[in-house]
């Protein structure tokens, strides 16, 4: 059995390519169970529900939700991914749209400090125009990557790592401040549960922000997350063998009366196409 439950679509937010082409791909490649993870988004769950059954793959609904964690005096930004709620539900369906709006809101943020760097460096202005052209060439909700596509685009920089490493991460404006909290009880009251998204990505969003030691990580988890989470994500693209190991051993003892949810999944972005390519156990699939 081959498990993907982590994947992005250009449907719901910054993968590459359309859900349509996304399950294609995950029937061609033989997947059997399989979630949609779009950020902050859950508008076309119905669409893959349809699509999974359409190409034989077993479903489950999936989002993934930044989440602003207060730590040591700090606010951490983390990722959450929720499972199996239903996406009709009117409290997650609000929220989300509020935290959409709030995207287009910190992209014209955005812009507003690389007009500031293009100012120093005599470079022409982004305008109104360009904002409403970086949307309409985007499927789901505008992220930083699209605007990196869009400085691409307009020949600013040569990659999206340059586009990064020169603007987006100087420019950055803080995303919707949504608690451990209130995720947890949305995904909850909406019949699902909520697991820690790759906690020790080096180059993503992480617990390594808070603690680059594993059993320090999980420390923090233990002391500060297991009331609001259900599990971890313990396979990932870039989860290397301890990770895995470490974390799989933390969810079978310190989850109170149950065993914690594990999952895992590629995390794909459709840059490359690494669909089915992290090896998940097919026990994975019982839990659900």
């Amino acid at each position: 059995m081959k498990i993907d439950l982590h994947i992005h679509t250009s449907t719901g937010s910054d993968g590459g390519l359309p859900a349509e082409t996304v399950f294609r791909e995950a029937g061609r490649r033989k997947i059997d169970f399989l979630s949609i993870t779009d950020h902050d988004s859950i508008e076309h769950q119905g669409k893959a529900i349809v699509l999974a059954e359409k190409h034989g793959i077993r479903y489950v609904t999936g989002v993934e939700l930044n989440v602003t964690f207060a730590y040591g005096g700090k606010s951490l930004s983390l990722d959450y991914l929720g499972y199996g709620y239903d996406y009709l539900n009117p409290a997650l369906r609000e929220k989300l749209r509020a935290i959409r709006e709030h995207r287009v809101i910190r992209a014209r943020q955005i812009m507003d400090n690389l007009n500031i760097e293009f100012t120093r460096e005599n470079l022409p202005l982004f305008t109104e125009a360009d904002l409403q052209r970086m949307q309409e060439g985007v499927d789901g909700i505008l992220s930083r990557p699209h605007i990196a596509d869009y400085l691409i685009k307009k020949g600013v920089v040569g990659s999206r790592q340059e586009a990064f490493d020169r603007y987006l991460v100087k420019c950055d404006v803080p995303k919707y401040p949504l608690t451990l909290a209130e995720a947890s009880a949305l995904v909850k009251g909406a019949g699902g549960r909520l697991v820690l998204a790759h906690p020790n990505d080096p180059n993503g969003t992480s617990m390594i922000s808070a603690a680059k030691d594993l059993a320090e990580q999980t420390n923090i988890i233990r002391g500060h997350m297991l009331e609001f989470i259900d599990g971890i994500e313990c396979w990932h693209s870039r989860s290397d063998k301890t990770t895995t190991s470490h974390y799989i051993e933390f969810c079978r003892k310190s989850f109170s009366r149950r065993e914690g949810l594990m999952t895992g999944g590629s995390d794909c972005h459709q840059k490359p196409i690494i669909i089915g390519t992290v090896d998940v156990p097919e026990w994975v699939a019982g839990q659900f």
